[in-house]
């Protein structure tokens, strides 16, 4: 299990490497330095921005998720985590370490880790079906590479959707086997940490905050790049380059975002050079952003907790 477990760690940077290898094979180092050489004051400056509305609304929904499944987290805390979180997926292997460290970290110091590393899974799947949400919604909106096969992707959610339900109602009330006591679970997180009346909305809002923030910075990293098509044309790119990013093969962030993002563009008719350029730009972006995550690193300080309080 724990040979399993460490090729698998080893597979997945490695398979983002060679990604990196097979673009710098086929386009040249040129684009990925042009994109580095391309970065300005007013672009950090925007990453940055962006950066902080988008760290404490994943911090609110974070906040959100452990409150409702009785793990209490204060904002101050969730944000800290949350920086300390971003800049350790852009700097390791993977681009989850930091979700990781964050969950078992408040786990431990809320009492309970299973219900800390549960309220971080939930809370980024929840983000994530938000963001396939609005990314299918824009896809369907505007002319893309992935546009003729919508309808079939749209058929392909509908079907996993009603699965889901069903599976939900045929959940068993009683049991004593693991994978009845495992779905019990999983239905109670959802209908606390989710679906509860004080929690659905905010977790709705601060999701598709944070989505529209990682577009805009794309966006931005794009115009840096010196890519200068219309946003009706290169929203789409943006959002399939994103898409990507959920796939957890990259080493430092870098590796299926670049690659997705040299097929997108050259299909569009725009150039793979220009993809791989804008890609490197937005990872440098996020870098950047995310830097006072190295400063709460560093401090070694994060208040997770008030006296007699829990996430």
């Amino acid at each position: 299990m724990r040979t399993t477990r460490v090729r698998g760690a080893w597979v997945r940077p490695a398979a983002g490497l060679a990604v990196l290898v097979a673009l710098v094979g086929y386009v040249g180092t040129g684009p990925f330095l042009a994109g580095l050489r391309l970065i300005d004051a007013p672009a950090l400056a925007a990453a940055l921005a962006i950066g902080v509305v988008t760290t404490v609304c994943c911090a609110w929904r974070w906040s959100l998720v452990a409150g409702g499944l009785g793990v209490r987290l204060p904002m101050r805390a969730a944000v800290a985590h949350c920086y300390r979180a971003i800049f350790l997926n852009s700097t390791l292997p993977g681009g989850v370490l930091g979700d990781v460290h964050r969950a078992v970290r408040h786990g431990r110091d809320a009492g309970d880790v299973a219900r800390g590393v549960r309220a971080v899974v939930w809370e980024r799947t929840a983000g994530q079906v938000v963001q396939v949400v609005i990314a299918v919604t824009v896809l369907a909106a505007f002319p893309s590479p992935v546009r003729p096969y919508l309808p079939v992707l749209a058929v392909v959610l509908a079907v996993v959707a009603v699965a889901l339900v069903l599976a939900a109602r045929a959940v068993p009330r009683s049991g004593a086997s693991r994978p009845a006591r495992l779905a019990r679970t999983a239905l109670a997180d959802v209908r606390s940490g989710l679906l509860a009346r004080r929690t659905w909305a905010g977790v709705v809002i601060a999701s598709t905050v944070v989505f529209a923030g990682h577009l805009a910075t794309f966006l931005v990293a794009a115009r840096t790049a010196g890519v200068d098509a219309p946003l009706s044309r290169l929203l789409p790119l943006t959002l399939l380059a994103l898409l990507a990013m959920a796939v957890p093969l990259n080493v430092g962030g870098f590796g299926p975002r670049e690659g997705v993002a040299a097929w997108a563009f050259a299909a569009a008719g725009l150039t793979a050079a220009q993809g791989v350029a804008t890609g490197t730009v937005y990872g440098a972006l996020v870098l950047v952003a995310s830097l006072p995550g190295a400063v709460v690193l560093l401090a070694r300080r994060l208040p997770t907790r008030e006296p007699g309080n829990c996430r």
